[in-house]
């Protein structure tokens, strides 16, 4: 298994570079000047010699590979430039708002786990009886509806008519409520699905058969059927991380929250080319690291999965 690991690691390295040289590749490429946008953003008049020496101070007139270059080895050092706009370090501002994004992913991937695990287990207890169908109808509802779109539900519902929570920013615990709730809803169907699914299919397997052949209790079977059913899910809610952190930014920009969405959304509309760097950066090395904990996880879980790795290697 550390072989397959070791493997995977390297494999890792030449997909992370060819994502670095795509993102300044096109950032680069952009028909906006950064240094005019820059001077634009901070309300001042942009001149030519204004735009000269702001390029020189962000090093805009060194060439492209130069600058590259100079961008990656920063960044294997942790350092990821200077915001254009704020002229703070990219690294702070990007550790400052982290934590708003983490907390707000993991509240979300609480509501997903919780809710997906129950309406499975009941829907495939109740399998084709109208328990089911509606269960399955809600949810399949809910996941539908665009992110923005049950954003604005939940505020008119709970917001502006029952008045229950707050709608922007992180002024209370419970500002946490409504943008965890949008945040999950395009998931939990997901999940319920192949919970269900997992669920029937071991429902049918003779091991069922023979543990009811020998008097173990339904209490006793339920819980085995559903160890043996949570194996997909688990292995596929480790690339839903990333993507909750990654698809966080309309949330976070509908409910102002200040996570690293919201960041990334604001140096879109000022041009402010390295953090727009350092976001997806980030965001493609959480994608290819979960996938492999993905991976690994499932060859752990699944034994058999494990010996046709390792039978192939």
């Amino acid at each position: 298994m550390f072989r397959f690991f070791l493997k995977r690691l390297l494999f890792m390295v030449p997909i992370l570079i060819g994502i670095t040289i795509i993102t300044f590749a096109v950032a680069e490429f952009s028909s906006t000047d950064p240094a005019e946008a820059s001077i634009r953003a901070n309300g001042m008049l942009a001149t030519a010699e204004l735009i000269e020496a702001t390029r020189q101070e962000f090093g805009l007139d060194k060439p492209l590979l130069t600058r590259y270059t100079d961008w990656l080895g920063g960044a294997l050092h942790g350092d990821l430039g200077v915001s254009y706009v704020t002229r703070l370090p990219v690294t702070d501002s990007i550790l400052e708002a982290l934590p708003a994004t983490l907390f707000l992913a993991l509240a979300a991937l609480f509501i997903i786990v919780s809710v997906s695990l129950a309406a499975g287990i009941l829907s495939a207890r109740a399998e084709n009886s109208k328990t089911d169908w509606f269960i399955r109808g809600f949810i399949f509802f809910t996941s539908s509806m665009p992110g923005f779109w049950a954003a604005l539900i939940l505020i008119w519902i709970f917001s502006v008519q029952l008045n229950l929570f707050p709608t922007n920013g992180m002024r209370s615990a419970s500002s946490i409520v409504l943008p965890a709730v949008t945040l999950s809803l395009a998931y939990i169907g997901t999940y319920m699905r192949l919970i269900r699914s997992e669920m029937l299919k071991a429902a049918h397997e003779d091991w069922v058969l023979f543990a009811r052949g020998r008097g173990l209790t339904e209490k006793s079977i339920l819980r085995h059927m559903i160890k043996n059913s949570l194996h997909a899910s688990i292995t596929a809610l480790g690339m839903s991380i990333p993507k909750l952190i990654a698809g966080a930014f309309i949330v976070e920009s509908i409910f102002a929250w200040p996570g690293i969405g919201r960041l990334c959304v604001e140096a879109v509309f000022n041009r402010d080319l390295p953090i727009i760097q350092a976001y997806v950066l980030l965001m493609a090395t959480l994608f290819v690291s979960f996938n492999l904990v993905s991976d690994l996880l499932g060859m752990f879980l699944d034994p058999r999965q494990r010996d046709s790795d390792w039978g192939q290697k």
